[in-house]
């Protein structure tokens, strides 16, 4: 099992090319940011994770200019979205910047997506799309990226995408294109994941039973027709984990970990490099 880091990426972090540096020193397999193109100063939607927004929720920077940068400077690290928010982006100029990051590291990019949280967010990107018919704008989405980076004339033609033959260029290194990690939840997020994901991305917070959560969901798979096989689990872990925790993501079949997600104040520069200390002995073991 591999182990990854999550960094909140704002301009109080640590700078991502020292943090690209640290982590490739010491043996991590990929560096994980998020993605939120804007916080609405007025907002009724709650934060999931419960009490106020934390600040740094307001100033993360661009996922792929900041994955580029660690990229140019860790060149076996790979580059990963925790996740990057589909809805709130010109799909055509993402498929063109996903690919060309995908080109210029060499085929390192692991494309996690969502459709967030925050309705007014969504809503100031597209007004006339209900926050309940998200998931299907999403799976349109995910479908007509997959064919711009794949044909040589792409087109699509959906309720929520639509547009005739392009030629959009360069496309991506890896074959037939770059993975897709679904980060949903809920009956109907894990039914999308099922249905078309390349891979799924859990935050660990959301099960009561991280392990039960993992053999709950293969079932889901089978029952559904898909071999659970072809849906690699990233488990994406909160706070500060025993390595007994880490130990049992392994054993349930997980095939990474992804630590610090959740927590701002481990992405500063004073507590990031020791949290990667303490944990890069745990990298040989769970190999």
């Amino acid at each position: 099992m591999d182990v990854g880091f999550f960094t909140m990426n704002t301009d109080r972090s640590i700078a991502i090319d020292r943090l690209a540096r640290e982590l490739e020193a010491r043996g991590y397999e990929s560096l994980w940011v998020g993605e939120h193109s804007h916080i609405p100063v007025r907002q009724e939607t709650p934060y999931p994770g419960g009490g106020d927004l934390p600040e740094a929720y307001t100033r993360m920077a661009d996922p792929f200019v900041s994955l580029m940068a660690a990229g140019a400077v860790a060149p076996t690290l790979k580059l990963g979205t925790g996740v990057c928010l589909i809805l709130e982006r010109d799909l055509i100029a993402t498929a063109k910047e996903t690919a060309t990051l995908d080109r210029l590291s060499n085929g390192r990019l692991i494309l996690g997506v969502g459709c967030g949280w925050n309705v007014e967010e969504l809503r100031n990107h597209q007004p006339d799309l209900r926050f309940t018919h998200r998931y299907g704008a999403m799976r349109e989405r995910v479908a007509a990226l997959k064919a711009l980076w794949t044909e040589d004339e792409a087109e699509y033609h959906g309720t929520h995408v639509n547009f005739d033959p392009i030629l959009s260029y360069p496309k991506p290194v890896q074959t037939p294109h770059p993975p897709v990690m679904l980060g949903n939840w809920g009956a109907v997020g894990l039914r999308h994941v099922i249905e078309y994901a390349d891979e799924w991305g859990p935050v660990d917070s959301f099960f009561d039973d991280p392990v039960a959560g993992l053999q709950t969901f293969r079932q889901q798979c089978a029952d559904a027709g898909r071999d659970p096989a072809t849906l690699p689990i990233t488990v994406f872990v909160t706070g500060q984990p025993p390595m007994e925790k880490l130990v049992a993501y392994k054993e349930a079949g997980a095939v990474r970990v992804v630590l610090g997600t959740g927590h701002p104040a481990l992405h500063r520069e004073d507590k990031a490099v020791p949290f990667l200390d303490r944990y890069a002995p745990a990298i040989a073991e769970l190999a």
